[in-house]
């Protein structure tokens, strides 16, 4: 759960019920700042002189707003469009691509006119029907840590769970699903975990749960009838990582239910970095040790235009070779959407 140190409330925020009562959740709690602001420019309120200070103090910052434009981006090949509920994340993970997209934005900024947002949603499934359309709630975000104070995701959740052409799915490296358990998904809620070695996780993705942790909370979706997949990213290639990442899904295997009726997805991407990823890592990171060596790397353009590099094609071979052979051993009912 997200414990912000400073809640700031954008203009017309409290205009809405939601905002109203995130408002009076934290005034009740003294240790907590709570500042309005008539614009939307938080860049001042964030103190620190350098990106390094301004990244840590960010992270302790909630914003609270109101989504304006209602055009939603789309969001290939994870869904058709993302869904907008919340932006920024309150892990620091070394790797992230947010780092880049949201660099002078590292606080986690919430949405407080969900009924509007999912009027819009209702538009764009209108447009595609009878056709499935797919949205996704996590592409800038983790939302999990928040649901908490909002309950935007149940709200969502149920939304799609009576929608016959609308399919939500999102993505989580935390555990604060209590409240989603009996929501009416009617299976049309996908919840995926970011998974990786404990070693990983212990180098790289600071203030996120354990593996244990996500892959128990996993389970207890499972059990309720969500369809649930497992995103393992980012691969890292390190003396022994076939060993650690096996026993990671040999942990996963033997923690969710046996008698599963959908099948369980899984999503597994190679570590890659781009020169600017790269530079604003060593900034917010400067003792970093992720491997971000560009002579041991294949440079490859990527499907946006930009370069980044990869590992070699015969590291990715092996990657590719290595989580078939133990994907088609331990989950005969699975469905690999990639693993690239």
């Amino acid at each position: 759960m997200f414990v912000p140190n400073t809640v700031v409330f954008e203009k017309t925020a409290l205009d809405y019920t939601l905002g109203s009562q995130i408002y009076e959740n934290f005034k009740k709690k003294p240790d907590i700042k709570i500042v309005e602001v008539s614009s939307n420019k938080i860049g001042s309120l964030i103190p620190g002189e350098n990106m390094y200070e301004k990244y840590r103090a960010g992270k302790k910052i909630l914003v609270v707003g109101v989504k304006k434009g209602m055009k939603f981006q789309s969001c290939k090949p994870s869904a058709h469009y993302q869904l907008p509920l919340v932006s920024g994340c309150m892990g620091q993970c070394e790797y992230c691509y947010l780092n880049t997209q949201l660099g002078d934005k590292p606080f986690v900024r919430i949405y407080v006119n969900i009924e509007e947002i999912l009027s819009q949603t209702e538009r764009y499934i209108q447009e595609r029907s009878p056709e499935i359309t797919f949205f996704e709630g996590a592409a800038t975000s983790d939302p999990i840590p928040v649901e908490p104070y909002t309950h935007i995701l149940k709200k969502t959740i149920e939304y799609f769970g009576q929608r016959e052409f609308g399919r939500f799915r999102f993505v989580t490296k935390y555990n604060d699903i209590e409240s989603l358990l009996d929501a009416k998904h009617n299976g049309h809620t996908t919840i995926r975990f970011s998974l990786n070695t404990q070693r990983v996780i212990k180098s790289y993705e600071h203030f996120t749960t354990s593996a244990k942790i996500r892959i128990e909370a996993a389970a207890k979706l499972a059990q309720k009838g969500y369809p649930i997949g497992f995103i393992i990213a980012p691969v890292l290639l390190y003396e022994g990582w076939q060993k650690e990442y096996k026993e990671l899904l040999i942990y996963l295997k033997g923690t969710l239910p046996p008698d599963l009726d959908k099948p369980v997805e899984f999503e597994v991407i190679s570590h890659r970095f781009t020169i600017k990823a790269k530079n604003i890592i060593l900034k917010i990171f400067p003792e970093t040790t992720l491997p971000m060596e560009e002579e041991e790397r294949k440079f490859k353009y990527g499907q946006f235009g930009y370069g980044k590099y990869v590992y070699t094609k015969e590291e990715l071979a092996e990657i590719k070779r290595f989580f078939e052979d133990e994907l088609q051993d331990l989950f005969p009912n699975k469905q690999i959407q990639y693993i690239i």
